[in-house]
């Protein structure tokens, strides 16, 4: 199932993306859910085609959890080898935007970097899970750009203020729930010339793995994201550009660049 989160003509709605009875292959329609996506989804009976809804972040939540450096080439070409144990930290949620929302350059960073990233999505409130369980508490996953003022960065040798930036967390499009991201191919495009790729194979640290992990710190709620880490080719952006991150399946996630 894909799940989405759209603006409707009467609201914001939770629903279920599927193919129009009416023209099968063609057309999708938004099929609203009742309250949230969570456990098994019920149905309200309303639905829009696509054209009138707008995809929004899929979902918002309560903290967004992220791992540097999990891809051997990208710690490379930051300068340093693989870390023994994943290196968390995270993006506050008002950082999550959707498709098609602007990436807001703010004015006191001289460089603004993309990073391309597989992001799951919890699904149930869980602790100390098992590595062997780690992907049976994931809802499904989507697709983010891990924005970073890459200056701030190296000036403050922590990352909390280069990450958190308003629009500094897209997310989407969608919530795929039947995904295997043990070997999806990732591309991220700048203006459709092609910028990284990788394949979600080559993580150090996979999902399981992070779940578990992360879960030994801290209680996961439904709705948390984890940034599973960026491969190399990571580059600055520019105001008037736009940037895109596909990952097999997932879809594609597409974000214009501002001045703030």
């Amino acid at each position: 199932m894909r799940l989405a989160r759209v603006a409707q003509p009467e609201g914001v709605s939770f629903v279920a993306l599927e193919p129009d009875p009416k023209s099968p292959g063609e057309k999708v329609l938004a099929v609203e859910i009742d309250q949230h996506p969570f456990g098994e989804p019920t149905f309200t009976g309303r639905k829009w085609p696509m054209a009138d809804v707008r995809l929004l972040a899929p979902i918002l939540p309560t903290k967004v959890l992220c791992v540097g450096k999990n891809y051997a080439e990208h710690a490379r070409e930051m300068g340093s080898e693989v870390p023994p144990n994943p290196v968390l930290f995270m993006k506050p949620s008002t950082a999550v935007v959707g498709p098609s929302a602007p990436i807001k350059m703010p004015p006191d960073s001289e460089r603004v970097d993309y990073e391309g990233e597989l992001a799951a999505v919890i699904g149930q409130p869980c602790k100390d899970v098992p590595e062997a369980r780690g992907t049976e508490v994931v809802l499904g996953y989507t697709i983010a750009n891990d924005v970073t003022a890459r200056d701030q960065q190296q000036a403050d040798g922590q990352w909390t203020r280069s990450k958190s930036y308003d629009t500094f967390c897209p997310l989407g499009p969608w919530i795929d729930t039947a995904a295997d991201a043990s070997d999806l191919a990732l591309r991220t495009e700048l203006d459709r010339e092609p910028v990284q790729e990788s394949r979600t194979s080559l993580l150090v640290h996979d999902v399981a793995g992070l779940v578990s992990y992360i879960s030994r710190v801290m209680t996961l709620l439904p709705g948390d994201v984890i940034l599973t880490g960026t491969p190399s080719g990571v580059g600055s952006l520019q105001p008037g550009q736009k940037v895109s991150v596909s990952i097999d399946g997932l879809g594609t996630l597409t974000n214009p660049v501002q001045q703030a």
